[in-house]
């Protein structure tokens, strides 16, 4: 279990360095132009969209053959597509192609991402007592935002450290080259992971599904769309409430872009403190009441939290803290709670159908989204605006779904 979840802190490393870099990567692979962020942020969204298709195929092998076999693939694919990406030829070099090519490996990253989270948030619930299953499947949200962490802090560092015409040039590469290794080193460790408990359980007992999407869509539709709907709040809620801040800052012009990468290390810091509290109050009080009440404070503060960090000064961090402490308690609470929506038989498919495809749309696309009306608008709450009327759609399926903490459901 521990295995599991340090290799999600490369996963998510390597995945989230591509926002926390995006104004390098704009000019590096789209130019200097005014629409080169646009294009960056559109390269991320179209990315994101193999996700799911990711998740479904990893799923299947994942239901079919064992978590295991599912972790070792995503994570070779990832180490491939990192190396890759560090050694891709700039827009300087061969023009608009170096764009295409970066998309291209985006899609590869994002094809791996798919399988990886789903398969590391199911190791660790099966793995679990009943009692702290989600303290302990919280980890995988705590080690994806120290993955986090360390890719703003790399980032930081190179735009820090390396003079404007060396990262351009070359600078940029050294924080993909880094995530390579680490991918490569973690790769060798995980060799080392047993199957789960659960797994084998139904290997004995002959009930691994030979059709898992299919079996998931026949008898959890139900599952599917309550799972949907706490990873569209989780999403959000953390793509446009923490990785989109940087970007959102830069294009108001309230903080220069590494003051504004600054941040982006508070708020990975202020996710990795709060993920375990609320994964421990999901154990003591039921995934439901925490869901509702985070449900209602996603309508009530994200609005006006970035009307505070646009007007700059202290107001700004103080914002981003209150975001960050919303986005990362809901994906403390989300990781648990979609994948207990489904039996152990046929889990992986049912997390890719609901909860991987709302992460597609409501993460993958949302930053586009967010940016686009910030720009043409200049009207600042309305990224907070967009995470307010997904929290009021997905606040009645809260109020009606059951209890899923063992614990909880028995009282």
């Amino acid at each position: 279990m521990v295995v599991a979840g340090l290799s999600t802190v490369v996963e998510w490393y390597d995945f989230t360095l591509y926002l926390y870099f995006s104004t390098v990567l704009a000019r590096v692979f789209f130019g200097a132009g005014p629409q080169s962020m646009t294009e960056t942020l559109g390269g991320f969204a179209v990315a994101y969209l193999m996700r799911p298709v990711g998740a479904l195929v990893f799923g299947h092998f994942g239901d079919r053959l064992g978590r295991r076999i599912t972790m070792l693939g995503s994570m070779a694919l990832m180490t491939a597509a990192m190396l890759a990406t560090a050694m891709l030829p700039t827009y300087a070099q061969i023009g608009p192609l170096a764009g295409v090519l970066l998309i291209a490996l985006r899609c590869l990253m994002s094809f791996s991402v798919g399988g990886e989270y789903t398969g590391v948030v199911a190791y660790l619930l099966e793995g679990a007592k009943d009692s702290r299953r989600g303290l302990i499947t919280s980890c995988a949200s705590a080690a994806s935002e120290i993955g986090a962490l360390l890719a703003a802090g790399a980032a930081v560092l190179a735009i820090w450290a390396v003079p404007e015409d060396a990262l351009i040039s070359w600078g940029w590469r050294l924080p993909f080259l880094f995530g390579a290794a680490l991918a490569g080193l973690v790769l060798v460790t995980r060799a080392t992971l047993q199957e789960t408990p659960e797994f084998l359980r139904q290997r004995d007992a002959g009930t691994v599904p030979e059709k898992p999407i299919q079996h998931s869509l026949t008898r959890h539709r139900g599952a599917i769309a309550r799972g949907f709907a706490i990873s569209a709040l989780g999403s959000i809620t953390y793509y446009v409430g923490i990785t989109y801040v940087p970007a959102f800052l830069d294009a108001t012009g309230t903080m220069p872009e590494i003051r504004a990468l600054s941040i982006s290390l508070l708020a990975a810091l202020t996710v990795i403190f709060v993920t375990p509290l609320i994964g421990l109050a999901s154990d003591r009080f039921g995934r439901r009441p925490i869901l509702m009440t985070l449900a209602v404070a996603g309508i009530l503060l994200p609005p006006g939290m970035f009307v505070v960090m646009a007007g700059g000064g202290a107001a700004t961090w103080v914002g981003a803290v209150v975001l960050a402490a919303l986005g990362g308690a809901v994906s403390a609470v989300g990781a648990v709670a979609t994948a207990e929506q489904f039996p152990g038989e046929g889990r992986l498919s049912g997390l890719a159908l609901g909860a991987t495809t709302a992460t597609a749309i409501f993460g993958g696309l949302a930053p586009l989204v967010a940016h686009l009306l910030v720009t043409n608008s200049g009207w600042a709450p309305a990224p907070g605006a967009m995470i307010a009327c997904v929290a009021l759609c997905v606040i009645s399926v809260f109020w009606h779904m059951p209890e899923t903490a063992p614990a909880c459901a028995r009282r």
